[in-house]
């Protein structure tokens, strides 16, 4: 039995393709979008301040679309990493970087990475719509996610310091 668990593990491997692919795919489309508004730009620079807001609004569109790509990347790298090979990929500077060690990490990681994402949602709303009372529901409704998600990678941070009945055992058996 515990040969089928081991062995089922690589079914992660779906994952870790499906999560790769749909991030390759967004880096290609941000790419060809951004082909795109090059081209449209040596065509017609803008010449008014509403035309520099609706550049600058399609080129927050493109950073979050990297943003998404860039998650769904995380994911890959994280999900290969705690199932599949945690102990080859110890030395990569990649794996290193985003120091996804177990599970909470690649949560902590997630809803950091969610944050930034949520804040340039916002200004994206903020450049395009401006100071409306629709921009400020959203700012509020921003902020209280954000905190949401500062509380809960911080309490994952601090549940995952604190130490175990294990850890106390085994520090006065020394």
């Amino acid at each position: 039995m515990e040969k089928i668990l081991n062995t089922s593990r690589f079914l992660v491997l779906v994952v870790v393709i499906v999560c790769s692919i749909s991030s390759i795919l967004l880096y290609i489309s941000s790419v060809n979008v951004m082909f795109n508004i090059l081209l449209d730009l040596l065509e017609r620079v803008p010449s008014s301040a509403d035309g520099g807001k609706r550049l600058a609004v399609k080129l927050l569109k493109i950073l979050d679309t990297l943003l998404i790509a860039i998650t769904f990347q995380i994911i890959a790298i994280g999900v290969y990493r705690l199932f599949i090979s945690a102990s080859v990929t110890i030395g990569s500077g990649l794996f290193s970087a985003l120091k996804i060690n177990d599970f909470h990490d690649l949560k902590v990681t997630l809803i950091q990475v969610a944050m930034v994402i949520m804040v340039v949602l916002f200004l994206e709303q903020a450049v395009e719509v401006g100071a409306t009372l629709e921009t400020l529901y959203l700012g509020l409704s921003v902020s209280v996610v954000i905190l949401s998600g500062v509380f809960a990678a911080r309490s994952m941070q601090h549940h995952k310091s604190l130490p175990t009945e294990t850890d106390k055992i085994d520090k006065t058996d020394v």
